[in-house]
Protein backbone atom coordinates (compact mmCIF):
# COMPACT_ATOMS: atom_id res chain seq x y z
CA UNK A 1 0.00 0.00 0.00
CA UNK A 2 3.28 2.79 0.71
CA UNK A 3 4.30 1.67 -2.55
CA UNK A 4 1.38 2.47 -4.28
CA UNK A 5 0.79 5.74 -2.37
CA UNK A 6 4.24 6.63 -3.45
CA UNK A 7 3.89 5.70 -6.84
CA UNK A 8 0.30 7.74 -6.90
CA UNK A 9 2.16 11.07 -5.27
CA UNK A 10 5.29 10.61 -8.30
CA UNK A 11 2.83 10.49 -10.89
CA UNK A 12 0.67 13.17 -9.66
CA UNK A 13 4.04 15.22 -9.57
CA UNK A 14 4.86 14.23 -13.05
CA UNK A 15 1.13 15.13 -14.44
CA UNK A 16 1.60 18.87 -12.84
CA UNK A 17 5.13 19.24 -14.35
CA UNK A 18 3.89 18.11 -17.78
CA UNK A 19 0.45 19.58 -17.92
CA UNK A 20 2.13 23.16 -15.83
CA UNK A 21 5.13 22.97 -18.78
CA UNK A 22 3.14 22.46 -21.96
CA UNK A 23 2.44 26.16 -22.65
CA UNK A 24 6.08 26.20 -23.42
CA UNK A 25 5.47 23.99 -26.55
CA UNK A 26 3.94 26.79 -28.64
CA UNK A 27 7.43 28.55 -28.15
CA UNK A 28 9.54 25.13 -29.52
CA UNK A 29 10.36 23.55 -32.72
CA UNK A 30 8.37 20.43 -32.22
CA UNK A 31 6.68 17.82 -34.71
CA UNK A 32 2.57 17.46 -34.21
CA UNK A 33 3.39 14.07 -32.48
CA UNK A 34 5.79 14.99 -30.15
CA UNK A 35 3.37 18.43 -29.53
CA UNK A 36 0.01 16.51 -29.18
CA UNK A 37 2.10 13.66 -26.87
CA UNK A 38 3.21 16.43 -24.19
CA UNK A 39 -0.27 18.08 -24.68
CA UNK A 40 -1.69 14.51 -23.36
CA UNK A 41 0.44 13.99 -20.66
CA UNK A 42 -0.41 15.95 -18.13
CA UNK A 43 -4.19 14.71 -18.05
CA UNK A 44 -3.22 11.54 -19.16
CA UNK A 45 -0.76 11.53 -16.00
CA UNK A 46 -3.84 12.53 -13.87
CA UNK A 47 -6.10 9.51 -14.76
CA UNK A 48 -3.01 6.99 -13.92
CA UNK A 49 -2.78 8.69 -10.85
CA UNK A 50 -7.07 8.70 -9.95
CA UNK A 51 -6.27 4.53 -11.11
CA UNK A 52 -3.30 4.43 -8.83
CA UNK A 53 -5.63 5.41 -5.99
CA UNK A 54 -8.76 4.22 -7.11
CA UNK A 55 -10.41 1.64 -4.73
CA UNK A 56 -14.00 1.50 -5.69
CA UNK A 57 -16.62 2.54 -8.39
CA UNK A 58 -15.77 6.49 -7.67
CA UNK A 59 -12.41 6.25 -8.17
CA UNK A 60 -12.37 4.58 -11.44
CA UNK A 61 -15.33 7.31 -12.77
CA UNK A 62 -12.86 9.50 -11.69
CA UNK A 63 -9.78 8.21 -13.75
CA UNK A 64 -11.77 7.51 -17.05
CA UNK A 65 -13.24 11.27 -16.55
CA UNK A 66 -9.66 12.08 -16.84
CA UNK A 67 -8.77 9.58 -19.39
CA UNK A 68 -11.53 10.81 -21.52
CA UNK A 69 -10.08 14.66 -21.27
CA UNK A 70 -6.32 13.29 -22.14
CA UNK A 71 -8.05 11.69 -25.11
CA UNK A 72 -9.94 14.86 -25.83
CA UNK A 73 -6.56 16.87 -25.87
CA UNK A 74 -4.94 14.77 -28.16
CA UNK A 75 -7.95 13.97 -30.81
CA UNK A 76 -8.67 17.99 -30.71
CA UNK A 77 -5.47 18.24 -33.06
CA UNK A 78 -4.75 14.96 -34.49
CA UNK A 79 -8.45 14.42 -35.43
CA UNK A 80 -10.31 17.76 -35.12
CA UNK A 81 -13.14 19.12 -32.82
CA UNK A 82 -15.97 16.97 -33.46
CA UNK A 83 -13.70 13.97 -32.32
CA UNK A 84 -12.19 15.69 -29.84
CA UNK A 85 -14.81 17.45 -28.51
CA UNK A 86 -17.08 14.02 -28.60
CA UNK A 87 -14.71 12.22 -26.49
CA UNK A 88 -14.35 15.70 -23.59
CA UNK A 89 -17.96 15.38 -24.28
CA UNK A 90 -17.98 11.33 -22.60
CA UNK A 91 -16.04 12.74 -19.84
CA UNK A 92 -18.58 15.41 -19.15
CA UNK A 93 -21.19 12.52 -18.82
CA UNK A 94 -19.17 10.03 -16.74
CA UNK A 95 -18.24 13.28 -14.48
CA UNK A 96 -22.09 13.89 -14.34
CA UNK A 97 -22.76 10.43 -13.28
CA UNK A 98 -19.66 10.54 -10.31
CA UNK A 99 -21.59 14.21 -9.19
CA UNK A 100 -25.02 12.87 -9.08
CA UNK A 101 -23.80 9.43 -6.77
CA UNK A 102 -22.37 12.11 -4.51
CA UNK A 103 -24.84 14.99 -4.47
CA UNK A 104 -24.38 16.94 -1.58
CA UNK A 105 -27.00 16.70 1.58
CA UNK A 106 -29.10 19.77 2.95
CA UNK A 107 -28.50 22.21 0.12
CA UNK A 108 -29.87 24.99 0.58
CA UNK A 109 -31.66 26.76 -2.55
CA UNK A 110 -29.09 29.10 -3.36
CA UNK A 111 -26.97 26.84 -4.60
CA UNK A 112 -29.68 24.60 -6.41
CA UNK A 113 -31.08 27.65 -7.70
CA UNK A 114 -27.26 29.02 -9.35
CA UNK A 115 -26.61 25.32 -10.40
CA UNK A 116 -29.89 25.60 -12.34
CA UNK A 117 -29.28 28.77 -13.82
CA UNK A 118 -25.57 27.90 -15.14
CA UNK A 119 -26.96 25.64 -17.14
CA UNK A 120 -28.69 27.76 -20.06
CA UNK A 121 -26.43 30.60 -19.24
CA UNK A 122 -23.81 28.06 -20.79
CA UNK A 123 -25.55 26.93 -23.31
CA UNK A 124 -26.85 29.99 -24.78
CA UNK A 125 -23.59 31.60 -24.15
CA UNK A 126 -21.86 28.78 -26.00
CA UNK A 127 -24.15 29.30 -29.14
CA UNK A 128 -23.22 32.72 -29.87
CA UNK A 129 -19.72 33.19 -29.44
CA UNK A 130 -18.68 31.35 -33.04
CA UNK A 131 -18.69 33.30 -35.69
CA UNK A 132 -19.39 30.28 -38.05
CA UNK A 133 -23.03 30.16 -37.34
CA UNK A 134 -23.32 26.42 -38.77
CA UNK A 135 -21.26 24.71 -35.93
CA UNK A 136 -23.22 26.69 -33.21
CA UNK A 137 -26.16 23.90 -32.74
CA UNK A 138 -23.04 21.34 -32.31
CA UNK A 139 -21.08 23.91 -29.69
CA UNK A 140 -24.38 24.33 -27.86
CA UNK A 141 -25.38 20.65 -27.78
CA UNK A 142 -21.97 20.15 -26.06
CA UNK A 143 -21.79 22.83 -23.76
CA UNK A 144 -25.15 21.20 -22.37
CA UNK A 145 -23.23 18.70 -21.28
CA UNK A 146 -20.29 20.76 -20.31
CA UNK A 147 -22.89 22.60 -18.03
CA UNK A 148 -24.62 19.62 -16.83
CA UNK A 149 -20.86 18.45 -15.48
CA UNK A 150 -20.23 22.02 -13.86
CA UNK A 151 -23.69 22.23 -12.17
CA UNK A 152 -23.42 18.79 -10.80
CA UNK A 153 -19.67 19.32 -9.31
CA UNK A 154 -21.12 22.64 -8.03
CA UNK A 155 -23.89 20.55 -5.60
CA UNK A 156 -21.74 17.61 -5.08
CA UNK A 157 -20.49 16.76 -1.53
CA UNK A 158 -16.83 16.94 -2.83
CA UNK A 159 -14.92 20.14 -1.96
CA UNK A 160 -15.72 23.49 -3.47
CA UNK A 161 -12.11 23.49 -4.79
CA UNK A 162 -13.63 20.35 -6.94
CA UNK A 163 -16.17 22.87 -8.40
CA UNK A 164 -14.39 25.08 -8.71
CA UNK A 165 -12.08 23.54 -10.84
CA UNK A 166 -14.98 22.53 -13.22
CA UNK A 167 -15.92 26.18 -13.72
CA UNK A 168 -12.43 26.63 -14.58
CA UNK A 169 -12.79 24.27 -17.53
CA UNK A 170 -16.51 25.59 -18.59
CA UNK A 171 -14.56 28.88 -18.83
CA UNK A 172 -11.51 27.52 -20.58
CA UNK A 173 -14.03 25.68 -23.06
CA UNK A 174 -15.89 29.55 -23.43
CA UNK A 175 -12.64 31.07 -24.44
CA UNK A 176 -12.47 28.41 -27.24
CA UNK A 177 -15.42 28.83 -28.08
CA UNK A 178 -14.29 32.70 -28.29
CA UNK A 179 -11.29 32.35 -30.18
CA UNK A 180 -13.37 31.33 -33.01
CA UNK A 181 -15.36 33.97 -32.76
CA UNK A 182 -14.94 37.72 -30.84
CA UNK A 183 -11.58 36.28 -29.42
CA UNK A 184 -10.32 35.10 -33.14
CA UNK A 185 -6.59 36.43 -33.54
CA UNK A 186 -5.75 37.17 -29.99
CA UNK A 187 -1.89 36.74 -28.96
CA UNK A 188 -3.16 35.23 -25.21
CA UNK A 189 -5.94 32.97 -25.82
CA UNK A 190 -3.89 29.87 -25.58
CA UNK A 191 -2.73 30.90 -22.24
CA UNK A 192 -5.94 31.81 -21.16
CA UNK A 193 -7.24 28.83 -22.26
CA UNK A 194 -4.97 25.99 -21.21
CA UNK A 195 -3.81 27.53 -17.71
CA UNK A 196 -7.47 27.42 -16.66
CA UNK A 197 -8.63 23.99 -17.99
CA UNK A 198 -5.30 22.64 -16.88
CA UNK A 199 -5.44 24.02 -13.42
CA UNK A 200 -9.21 22.81 -13.32
CA UNK A 201 -8.69 19.51 -14.56
CA UNK A 202 -5.80 19.16 -11.67
CA UNK A 203 -8.46 20.40 -9.05
CA UNK A 204 -11.05 18.33 -9.73
CA UNK A 205 -9.01 15.20 -9.99
CA UNK A 206 -6.94 15.81 -6.77
CA UNK A 207 -10.13 16.85 -5.13
CA UNK A 208 -11.80 13.70 -6.00
CA UNK A 209 -9.34 11.57 -4.83
CA UNK A 210 -8.13 12.99 -1.52
CA UNK A 211 -11.66 12.66 -0.44
CA UNK A 212 -12.46 9.57 -1.38
CA UNK A 213 -8.62 8.70 -0.02
CA UNK A 214 -9.61 10.71 3.13
CA UNK A 215 -13.04 8.50 3.81
CA UNK A 216 -11.36 5.26 3.01
CA UNK A 217 -8.43 6.20 5.82
CA UNK A 218 -10.72 7.42 8.20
Amino acid sequence: MARASLAAKAVLAAAIAAGGSYLAADHMALSPGVSLVWKGAGVGLLALYAALSARGLDGWLISAVMAFGAAGDVLLGAAGFVVGGGAFLVGHLIAIVLYQRNRRLGLGWPARLAAAALIPATVTAAWLLPADRTGAPGVAVYALGLSGMAASAWISRFPRRVAAGALLFLASDLLIFARSGPLVGTAWAGFAIWSPYFAGQALVCVGVVKTLQNERDG
